[in-house]
């Protein structure tokens, strides 16, 4: 006779809580007004991320998917405040040489680097960046910086 597992036994499946985050996120921001305005640092890499075919072709089919639901809660998010600290997206600061840059994480050891880009920037009275008052980024590149 085959035991059946207690619910509070279950481990919750990762895949289930990312497709869960996402919609809790998505939900989140397409209820606000306007959306983060996403600009790139060069023509060809607004082509690039313009288009499936060349994103799949410039980086595989793995992280071209991973790209595009990234884009998708950046243009989506409000503010940059909006756009997740925590895993899946991680958003971060970067410091040193970096300073004044955001990354998310792709497909591990890539990064989506951008930085904020409304003018002039926001900025908080202690001198770091305002994230509840940047409304623009620009992309700059997918790298690994480790």
């Amino acid at each position: 006779m085959k035991k059946i597992k207690s619910a509070s036994s279950i481990q919750p499946n990762r895949v289930v809580f990312f497709f869960i985050l996402m919609y809790i996120v998505t939900d989140m921001v397409m209820k606000q007004d306007s959306n983060v305005d996403i600009t790139f640092q060069t023509q060809k890499l607004k082509k690039i991320f313009n288009s499936h075919t060349k994103l799949t072709k410039t980086y595989n089919a793995r992280m071209a998917r991973i790209i595009a639901i990234r884009l998708t809660v950046l243009k989506n998010a409000q503010t940059l405040t909006m756009v997740p600290t925590i895993p899946p997206l991680r958003r971060h600061q970067l410091k040193g040489k970096r300073k004044g840059q955001y990354a998310i994480d792709l497909v591990h050891p890539y990064r989506l680097i951008f930085r904020p880009a409304n003018d002039p920037i926001p900025y908080r009275q202690d001198g770091g960046i305002d994230t509840d008052g940047v409304t623009v980024i620009t992309i700059l590149e997918v790298v690994d910086y480790h």
